[in-house]
């Protein structure tokens, strides 16, 4: 027994953490070392009481910021009741009002029209049902991904996903995608949707003619890479010239990040399926969802199921968060103020580090600084101070940006701050250096 008990209390040494049993797959903590105990708006408070400014908000399952009363008082609610956690797809009082408000609050003003599927309770779960159905609908195999997409880390998920360590390569085989180039991969003189155009117009260009186009309006883990609305456009025109489904991947850019409801409204596209979840729950809860256009619904009963496919914990947080945030254009507009805020601070940081540029759009914004190595820097600098921002893109050379939506000015402008000056400090150092 004291052996065991010995084992048990071991620490692993590799990154500091003063973890306790936890697999070495673990990677946020090894950046925030502290053990963090209560959460509220903007705001993570570790065990000693310290607040940190959360920039990462769950990478944008958090839009809402932490704990919102209202959606805590409705659960807190529901749960005293004895209301209906796990149900399966069972027809339940939560699920119906969820549907209802979904439908009237977020699909009706926006004139879209989508069956809602409830799959497994994350994005990889929606991505994995997405791709399945599209394939039986158009009879095809292939997909078509972009370069730096990321989709999720289940198989059919991962193969769509561009960076290869994530892919596991060269020892993970993952058929099924073309992948080709996203907007600007190139630099801003190359039309890439004029390339994958004329890759499917041949038929010898090894490209076959895919079920679905897969794509993220904008790039979040990939290096919060911003496509045009020209190019988004003319991806929606080959992908109906050439029968293929258009897939958009609104998990991390949709909920508002991005500047509305969906990431993709205010470009007129009409996406065949849309993928969502980390905010769409409110509060955090796994909750995932895949629009499909109704003519597509074609699934078999229980063609493709999983036992956590109906969260009724979420579907009641999901109700409040749409009925608090979007029944009127007041989030939108506190958005595009907080966007605009950020913005300005990063443009003028972007100054600091030769070469470097602001990246993104809405509440999905960075700084590209070019080298991995001084992005960590000063994401670790930021946390050493109270700020918690991560890294992303291929080289993870892009500080990410990722505040709740309902920050406060304040707030957002001191985490900023912070960002600043550790930006200065680690570029003193190296200065110092050369």
């Amino acid at each position: 027994m004291g052996m065991l008990t010995s084992l048990r209390a071991l620490k692993s040494t590799s990154d500091g953490a003063a973890e306790t049993g936890e697999s070495e797959v673990r990677s946020y903590c090894r950046r925030f070392d502290r053990t963090f105990a209560t959460a509220q708006g903007s705001y993570l408070i570790d065990e000693a009481g310290r607040r940190y400014i959360d920039f990462l908000a769950g990478a944008s399952a958090l839009n809402y910021g932490h704990n919102d009363p209202d959606m805590i008082a409705g659960l807190v609610d529901y749960i005293s009741q004895g209301g209906v956690i796990h149900g399966l797809d069972l027809r339940t009082k939560a699920k119906a009002r969820f549907i209802d408000v979904f439908e009237s609050r977020i699909l009706a003003p926006r004139s879209r029209s989508y069956r809602l599927q409830f799959c497994g309770p994350t994005g990889t779960n929606a991505i994995e049902a997405a791709l399945k159905l599209a394939r039986k609908v158009t009879g095809r195999s292939q997909v078509v991904a972009f370069t730096n997409g990321f989709h999720g880390m289940t198989l059919g998920a991962l193969a769509a996903t561009g960076n290869s360590h994530h892919r596991m390569q060269p020892s993970l085989q993952l058929p099924g995608v073309t992948r080709a180039f996203y907007d600007g991969y190139f630099g801003a003189d190359v039309d890439t949707a004029k390339m994958l155009d004329q890759a499917l117009s041949d038929p010898s260009s090894g490209f076959d003619k895919p079920a679905a186009i897969l794509l993220e309006t904008v790039q979040g883990e990939g290096g919060v890479n911003a496509a045009s609305p020209q190019w988004l456009k003319s991806i929606a025109e080959i992908a109906k010239r050439h029968g293929a489904l258009l897939i958009v991947d609104d998990i991390q850019a949709g909920c508002g990040r991005a500047g509305r409801f969906f990431s993709f409204e205010e470009f007129g596209l009409e996406p065949d399926i849309v993928t969502m979840a980390k905010s769409l729950s409110g509060l955090g809860l796994p909750m995932a969802l895949v629009l499909i256009r109704p003519d597509l619904d074609q699934w078999a009963a229980g063609e493709h199921n999983g036992t956590f496919r109906g969260n009724n914990a979420a579907f009641v947080t999901a109700s409040i968060a749409i009925e608090k945030f979007w029944c009127d254009d007041g989030l939108v507009q506190r958005i595009g103020r907080s966007s605009r805020l950020v913005r300005n601070a990063l443009s003028k940081m972007a100054r600091l580090v030769p070469g470097s540029r602001v990246k993104g759009r809405g509440m999905l914004q960075g700084l590209d600084v070019l080298d991995g190595k001084v992005a960590d820097a000063v994401s670790r600098r930021c946390f050493d101070t109270g700020l918690i921002i991560e890294t992303c893109g291929p080289h993870d050379e892009v500080l990410k940006v990722l505040a709740p939506l309902t920050s406060p000015d304040d707030v957002l402008r001191e985490g900023l701050r912070m960002l600043e000056a550790a930006i200065v400090q680690v570029v003193g150092r190296l200065e110092a250096k050369s």
